[in-house]
This record gives C-alpha cells, structure tokens and sequence, in this order.
C-alpha cells in the first residue's frame, strides 16, 4: 500500500513538473500579434498572430499599405511550424501583414528583425577592456554581451534571452562553465540575458592556471534560440565572431620591444667601424716612429772621422818627439 502511495506521489510530481516545465520551454516560440521575430528562427508557432489567415505581405518603406498591393508576399500554411527563412526575410525586414483570401490587409502579423550579437571581454581587476589583448595570469574576467535578441524576453513566460558563452582553451578544450576567485562555478551555456548591454558577474579567475593554464583562449558567443544559429548561423548576427585572450604573467608589449631594441644596439655597429679605420691609421704611422731608430743607429757613421782625428794627433806627437830628440843631438 505504501508502495503506491510513493509511486502515485511521484507521478503526480512528474505531471506537475511537466505542467510547469512545459508552457515556459514551449512559450519561447510562441507568437502572439505584432510580436518580433528573428531571421533564422524556426518552428515558430504564429497561430495567434494569423487570426486564421495564411499569407503574409510585405511593403517597402514608405509604401503605402492600406491602398496599394504588397512588394513581396509568403505564404504561411502551417502557422504551428513556421520557419523565418533567411533566403526570403534577409532583405524583407521590418512589419509584416495578415492577407486575406482577398488580398487584404486584416492587420499585423508581425515584425522580422536581423538579430545582432557582440561579444565583448572585461577584465574587472583593473577595469579594462581586454578583447583581443592579453590578460595577467590572476586578473578576474566578465564578459559583456550586446544584442537585439532581448526582444524574444516579452514572448509569454520567457523572462531572458538565452544566449551562450564558449572558451576554448590553449589545446582545443572548451569550457561549458568558468570558475571564479572564489571557486564559484558558473554555467556559459544559456546564460540568462535581460538587457543591453548585459554584464555577467566576474566569473573567470584567470590565475587557475592548473585549470587555465597560460596560453591564447578563443572565446565566442551564440544564441541558438528556436534553431536560429543552426539555420543562419551568420557572424555578428547569431554568432559572435572569434576573440582572441591571452592568458599570460608578462606584458607581450615588452617582449615586441626587445626586436625593436636589437637595430638600436646595431646602429652603434657603424660608428665602431671608424675606430677600426683609427686602428690602420697607427699601423701606418708604425713604420714613420721606426725611421727615427734607423737615423739612430746612422749616427755613429761619423765614428772613421773621429777615429781619424786621433791617428793624426798620434803622428804629430811622434814628429814633435824626433825633432826633440835631433834639437838635443846638436846642442852636444
């Protein structure tokens, strides 16, 4: 007995689930009258917003509607599954009417929009933008997130725009959530955006770097709302395009510089060369400084005059002795 009272009870907790669940995941396709839809979305319910009819008519800007016929009709027969066709709403943005069987305008349908999605990154610890620069390994990350989708935020119990953040990591992981300072993990996927420009919290704590380590992280975001990234899939539009981070201790700018250095430490080169020049100069003036030994060792060539001199003052001393001698000879 009290095995089907548990039983029942979780029944009757699967249905009340589902009751719940249900309407809220269903509502974010449902249009109602005069709503706004987005090229790529696909099955649309806009039973309510055909009022029975089913086709649609477009006017150029300024055309007037009332009085003149349509410059592009589609036609909606299966208002329950309707799919925003790029192909034929990419250049028919803007309101779109009922027709009658007629061909009269009955009143709005709807208003197809171009959806814009943009990507921006944050680092909180120093209040910078850092799309497409480098963070310090340790800085807390948020990210920023611009868009015309909020507008799906007012279709009957969707509170949000789902949009969802992708970091894919030096060696081709990608992170489906992001851990803080604070070792709080928080989910990029479907993350719930309200306004725009739309702020997360600063839930990437770069300094991790067991879990993140240092490198370069490609970083996108998508909405894919009612298939519409699988159907148009266009950058800019459903999807962000690629961001580069670099996750890194030590400011790029300066290892850039140093390249920038080596022609300054170069450019001193020539100016050395002149000294090399100077060096010649001496080994040319060398053979000048050994001409003055060579004159040196010249200098004792007048020597045979002086030796000279002595052998004749030698002779005269000896004819000054013979006379003597034959001046005493004759006094005897």
């Amino acid at each position: 007995m009290m095995n089907r009272i548990v039983k029942s009870g979780i029944v009757i907790l699967v249905l009340a689930s589902f009751l719940l669940v249900g309407p809220v995941a269903a509502a974010i396709n449902t249009i109602t009258q005069g709503a706004t839809v987005f090229i790529g979305e696909d099955g649309l319910d806009v039973t309510a917003a055909m009022g029975g009819d089913t086709r649609i008519g477009w006017w150029a800007s300024g055309a007037p509607v009332a009085t003149s016929s349509p410059d592009y009709t589609v036609a909606v027969p299966d208002p329950a599954n309707f799919y925003v066709s790029p192909t034929e709403f990419v250049s028919h943005t803007g309101p779109w009417y009922r027709l009658s069987t007629l061909g009269n305008v009955s009143g709005t349908a709807f208003t197809v929009v171009d959806p814009r999605l943009v990507l921006k990154i944050e680092d909180t610890t120093v209040d910078v933008d850092v799309t497409d620069k480098w963070v310090p390994t340790g800085d807390s990350i948020r990210f920023r997130i611009e868009t015309n989708l909020i507008s799906i935020a007012q279709r009957p119990g969707v509170t949000s725009t789902p949009v969802t953040i992708k970091v894919e990591s030096p060696s081709g992981a990608v992170y489906t959530s992001l851990i803080n300072s604070a070792g709080m993990s928080t989910s990029t996927a479907d993350i719930p955006v309200t306004s725009s420009p739309y702020f997360t919290a600063p839930i990437w704590d770069t300094g991790r770097i067991d879990t993140y380590p240092i490198g370069n992280y490609t970083i996108w975001a998508e909405c894919n709302v009612n298939f519409m990234n699988d159907r148009y899939g266009e950058v800019g539009k459903t999807t962000t395009r690629d961001i580069s981070l670099q996750n890194q201790d030590l400011n790029p700018l300066y290892r850039t510089r140093t390249p920038t250095a080596t022609p300054t430490t170069a450019t001193p080169s020539p100016t050395t060369q002149p000294t090399t020049v100077s060096q010649t100069t001496p080994v040319t003036t060398t053979p000048t400084t050994s001409v003055p030994p060579t004159t040196i060792t010249q200098v004792p060539t007048p020597s045979p005059t002086q030796t000279q001199t002595p052998g004749f003052e030698g002779i005269l001393a000896g004819a000054a002795i013979i006379a003597g001698l034959v001046l005493s000879i004759r006094k005897e």
